[in-house]
């Protein structure tokens, strides 16, 4: 039995759709905390509706990103974490850690990357006239939003969307997404050859989520 610890600053709605995702099909881990480095970050209280642990850890009462990430880690290493999941989690983490955590950190990130890494993709892709938008699933490396892709949803661009009703779409598809990724890392499915992931028993399509447009 594998435990994750999901780390959240907002809202929390992937960190509920994985913690529902694994209780619901049964995987072979528990959810053992909810972090969060914002005390009024909304995802704590569903996280408590949902009966996960939750721990909180103001970044601003540390003294810089390093202090900040040390803490975070000894507090990790005392849950007995062994995928640390990544979900609305609004901190650049330094270099060390990241390291620390190689193979064993996820995250989402709202775009197909490699375009539109950081903050503001969906108006980014919709100032870009792309017709395709989405979300990506990965490994978590020292470069920002970069790292092997575990899964892809795409998402289909519509006339007269705005930023607002494009992102609503593409959080839709994460919350399918992500789950699926997340199980494949908890049943030790995923290997890293050469800087790309590969998943045993899932084949290229099967790593590619189409979002619906209705």
């Amino acid at each position: 039995m594998k435990t994750l610890a999901i780390l959240i600053s907002g809202q929390g709605s992937n960190m509920a759709s994985l913690a529902r995702a694994c209780l619901e099909e049964r995987w072979p881990a528990r959810v053992g905390a909810v972090i969060s480095n914002r005390e009024d970050a909304a995802g704590l209280a569903l996280a408590r509706e949902l009966g996960l642990p939750v721990h909180v850890l103001p970044h601003a009462g540390f003294d810089g990103r390093e202090a900040f990430d040390a803490a975070l880690a000894r507090q990790l290493d005392a849950l007995g974490a062994d995928l640390v999941v990544l979900a609305g989690f609004m901190r650049i983490l330094t270099d060390g850690f990241v390291h620390r955590l190689e193979g064993r950190l996820v995250n989402i990130h709202p775009s197909l990357l490699p375009v539109f890494p950081g903050l503001g993709t969906h108006a980014r892709a919709l100032a870009a006239g792309v017709r395709v938008h989405g979300a990506t699933v990965h490994l978590v490396t020292p470069t920002l939003d970069h790292g092997p892709i575990l899964a892809q949803a795409a998402v289909p661009v519509l006339d007269g969307d705005d930023a607002a009703r494009l992102a609503a779409r593409v959080l839709r598809a994460e919350h399918r997404l992500y789950p699926t990724a997340v199980r494949w890392l908890v049943e030790g499915r995923v290997r890293v050859r050469d800087g790309r992931a590969e998943v045993e028993g899932v084949d290229a399509a099967q790593r590619l989520l189409w979002e619906a447009t209705a």
